[in-house]
């Protein structure tokens, strides 16, 4: 609480307009407020006491169409299509020349200029204030530009803070933990002079095949919806924009497959509003995030990003959406080159923009959308009006923002003191701990004792660093491996590392469908990590996947272990030495033989830069895991589709199938135990519009202090459409001690009662509705019933 509170002092204290450019161009800056058009006189625009309304309307009437058409495009930074670092002079004859609505990643770290702009601090800000004083000085109207960049691990700039991955945040199940991630990463953004994040994704991951699983909070919108809506509330009360992504149903592609696919969902229209839409209506509805990006795949056939349907209809007429739409690279250009619903690229910049398309993001010149756009309105295939109303809706949100009362945001002296401070590296590794999951605890092997004299730490993720950082998320930040956390927990011990084997093998991923020969290179590690292990009284492996196996452009035909990291367990488990297995990767995997003959195995996604330490914590028990699953783990890849939520029947037998989860959504074990009871339900019988408390108490019934996700799941029992055998309606994580127990109360509000009809209508229709709350989607404490009426 002393952290959120002194970041949200913080960031209230960067929110102040303070201009201090000295010997800035023509004296536009006036104390109070600047003369962006140059013209000696305060328009409604430049007026800081102006509602953003008419600061809007004062300014689009003053804007030519060159002017209005250079705001509906994204400049990519650092190198990959700015290719100046700072302005030059030739920037007068480019096509921003009139200005441009955001400039992408600038200076973060990645591109051709790596580290020169991003650190130190103070040099970063400096840039980024030079390039937004050309902006602000060289163009007619001195229009500020919005600074985006990545953020779903923390900050994507060099040495910010790096957090778990989405699937570890997932998780934790925390919304306050949510929170104060995204408190940290406003904080930092702030102070690096960033104005709008991209961030969270919302996808719903229902196939564990897709590569971007990795980067998904998990596989249940409900889960998805309401930690989505902490990130997005922490970054926008520090006033910056936060831009959720994918829009619309980009998440579950044929086949899972992703790379040149990213087409073809197959999504029936119910279970497109269910499951896939849900989040982000309650990122606009209820969180009130001030951007979007939209995607790159169709819906039946109806690219999303030419979709008037989506980007108008559903997002602003129904929900309400205020912000500006940014399209995911390629998005606008895949409408004629991969959709072919276009005949060429104009008219591909003719359907997004009248779609309701605001900004075309992509790595090449925004020539290459502006030019066409110019060319279609002279041809009257895009209105006046049409135009008019993309870029007020990309200037309310630059006003939103504060861009117009101070456009130097950052502070280069403070963000030394700020970025990955020993306060903000607290939240990453709390995140770490919480978000590491028990899987299995046979005989309750662990926690492990400190006695140990010798232990074997075995696999191809138990020292990796390289492989386990995210594009999107900091560049080069410090990861503490598995290895390194282990010998610091047994500094008496002889802690041994040994690789085993490559997370993937030469012949992957062919080697997914046929055998192949072990190469001597492969027998040798692997006898070596053999040899290493029948020397310790314990093996702790380390295997999962990584940034080979799991992320953009890495989707799966297998969801068992990569390579020979099976073969590899195989044989250490052979030797009957005590075995426990950490699994880092970022997907659901089909760990059979793991279950049936590990006795520990513990889960801990992506835990980001305090992997190892969270890690050994959790096997000698300072940590009690509390992580719970996000996604269902599959017995086999051939169950897929199999995710939570499920429909009645959907996973029966046949005989000559495997059923049932490996792990089911929910799952997650702990070192003490907790017992339910007293289960309330207030009222029992409520009208359609009407509220429903649901209460009951858990107590602590062990000997060690621990975390326990209590589990909200309903069941609306006679309905018109085939609905969900269960749906999450309430998650709670709390901590208890030892004999301690508090009451835990849900409100189920009409909005988690409704369902789409068979009239494609969302409503609460009148019956009786089953109460169901427990540890996990299978592990069900108690059960209540109550009545809705007409």
């Amino acid at each position: 609480m002393k952290i959120q509170l002194k970041l949200t002092l913080l960031s209230c204290l960067l929110a102040v307009p303070m201009i201090t450019q000295a010997d800035s161009k023509d004296g536009i800056y006036h104390k109070g407020w600047i003369d962006f058009n140059k013209n000696g006189r305060m328009d409604v625009y430049e007026d800081p006491s102006a509602p953003i309304e008419a600061r809007v309307k004062d300014l689009l009437s003053q804007m030519n169409m060159d002017e209005k058409t250079c705001q509906m495009a994204t400049l990519y930074g650092s190198g990959r299509v700015l290719a100046d670092a700072l302005p030059t002079d030739k920037w007068k004859s480019e096509i921003w020349k009139d200005g441009i609505g955001n400039i992408d990643e600038e200076h973060n770290g990645l591109g051709k200029f790596g580290s020169e702009y991003a650190f130190p601090y103070a040099k970063h800000v400096k840039a980024k204030h030079d390039i937004q004083r050309w902006f602000v000085e060289e163009t007619r109207l001195g229009i500020p530009v919005d600074f985006t960049n990545e953020g779903i691990r923390g900050v994507c700039h060099e040495k910010a803070t790096f957090f778990p991955a989405q699937c570890g945040q997932g998780s934790t199940w925390n919304k306050e933990l949510i929170a104060r991630i995204g408190e940290v990463e406003a904080t930092e953004a702030t102070v690096l002079g960033y104005t709008n994040i991209y961030s969270p994704i919302l996808d719903v991951a229902q196939d564990p095949r897709w590569g971007r699983a990795v980067e998904c909070y998990g596989e249940d919108p409900y889960l998805v919806g309401q930690l989505g809506k902490q990130m997005i509330e922490s970054l926008q009360k520090h006033r910056l924009v936060a831009t959720p992504k994918h829009f619309a149903v980009y998440s579950i592609p044929v086949g899972g497959r992703d790379g040149g696919t990213r087409t073809d969902p197959h999504v029936a229209p119910r279970e497109m509003r269910t499951l896939y839409l849900e989040p982000f209506r309650v990122a606009f509805q209820e969180a009130g995030a001030l951007g979007v990006m939209s995607s790159y795949n169709d819906y039946d056939g109806e690219p999303i990003t030419g979709s008037h349907r989506f980007l108008t209809e559903i997002l602003r007429h129904e929900w309400g959406f205020k912000g500006y739409v940014v399209s995911d690279s390629d998005a606008v250009e895949f409408i004629s080159g991969k959709h072919n619903v276009a005949e060429n690229a104009e008219e591909a910049v003719v359907q997004s923009v009248n779609a309701g398309l605001n900004v075309r993001t992509n790595f090449s010149s925004p020539a290459g959308f502006i030019k066409p756009l110019r060319s279609a309105i002279g041809k009257g295939k895009v209105s006046q009006a049409t135009i008019d109303q993309r870029v007020s809706e990309i200037l309310y949100v630059k006003f939103w923002l504060g861009l117009f009362d101070n456009p130097y945001r950052g502070d280069g002296k403070l963000a030394e003191k700020v970025v990955h401070s020993k306060e903000h590296q607290t939240v990453s590794l709390e995140a770490a701990r919480q978000s590491i999951v028990l899987l299995k605890n046979q005989d309750n092997l662990l926690p492990l004792q400190k006695t140990l004299k010798s232990v074997a730490v075995i696999g191809p993720n138990a020292d990796e660093q390289k492989e386990l950082i995210c594009r999107y998320g900091p560049a080069n930040a410090p990861i503490k491996t598995v290895y390194k956390g282990i010998k610091e927990a047994l500094p008496g011990a002889k802690v041994i590392y040994k690789k085993g084997c490559e997370i993937v093998d030469p012949n992957f991923p062919e080697s997914e469908v046929l055998p192949f020969d072990i190469t001597p290179k492969e027998q040798q590690m692997m006898d070596e990590a053999i040899a290493a292990a029948k020397k310790a009284e314990v093996v702790i492996m380390v295997l999962g996947g990584s940034e080979v196996t799991v992320r953009e452009e890495r989707s799966r035909t297998s969801l068992n272990l990569p390579g020979r990291q099976e073969e590899l367990l195989k044989a250490i488990c052979q030797l009957g030495k005590p075995v426990i297995l950490v699994m880092i990767d970022g997907r659901a995997s089909s760990i059979n033989y793991a279950k049936k003959y590990v006795p520990a195995i513990l889960h801990a996604w992506f835990p980001g830069e305090f992997c190892g330490q969270a890690v050994a914590e959790t096997i000698f028990g300072d940590n009690n895991p509390g992580g719970r699953l996000s996604v269902t783990f599959p017995k086999s890849v051939g169950q897929i589709p199999f995710a939570f939520p499920f429909k009645p029947g959907s996973d029966s037998g046949c005989g000559t199938s495997v059923t049932g989860a490996l792990f089911p959504f929910g799952h997650g074990l702990s070192y003490t135990t907790f017992g339910y009871s007293n289960l309330k339900i207030s009222p029992e019988q409520q009208g359609v519009l009407g509220d429903v408390k649901v209460s009951c108490t858990v107590k602590n019934t062990g000997k060690r202090a621990g975390d326990e996700v209590v589990q909200l799941y309903l069941r609306d029992e006679v309905s018109s459409v085939t609905t969900y055998v269960k749906v999450l309606r309430g998650f709670e994580r709390i901590t208890l001690q030892p004999g301690e127990e508090k009451e835990i109360t849900f409100t189920l509000r009409p909005q988690d009662l409704a369902i789409w009809d068979k009239n494609m209508k969302f409503q609460v229709e009148p019956g009786t509705f089953k109460v169901m709350v427990g540890a996990s989607s299978k592990d069900i404490k108690l059960e209540g019933k109550f009545k809705i009426n007409r």
